[in-house]
């Protein structure tokens, strides 16, 4: 049986990517860092990422780039955004550009240099 703790810091790794992602843009754009606030910036994002981590089975290899890497990064920002829109909150063009690149970099970022620490150990 393999280890759960790959899997938990997978999980914790991509959480921590949303909420760093909806800080920042509720700090440039001066909405305030309230736990209420970002709570519900972040829901949306969080959502989507669970749902991208189930779409990819993203617990078979979770710190892979593809399935689980694409999967939660495309799940994180697609169901985010259909979330946002439900709930009525905004999802102007840039903002889901924007959603995309920094989202992409991080979900996948990190996956990449674990990728790379794991082969030079």
């Amino acid at each position: 049986m393999k280890p759960m703790r790959p899997l938990w810091l997978a999980i914790v790794l991509d959480c921590c990517c949303v909420l760093l992602f909806v800080i920042i843009g509720r700090a440039s754009h001066v909405k305030g860092e309230s736990a209420a606030g970002i709570a519900s910036t972040a829901w949306p994002f969080l959502t989507g990422l669970a749902g991208g981590w189930l779409a990819a089975r993203a617990w078979r290899r979770p710190f892979g780039l593809f399935p689980a890497g694409v999967g939660v990064w495309l799940g994180a920002v697609a169901l985010g955004m259909v979330l946002r829109v439900v709930s009525g909150q905004g999802t102007a063009a840039a903002f889901i550009g924007v959603a995309l690149a920094f989202l992409g970099l991080f979900l996948l970022g990190w996956r990449v240099v674990a990728g790379l620490a794991g082969r030079r150990l």
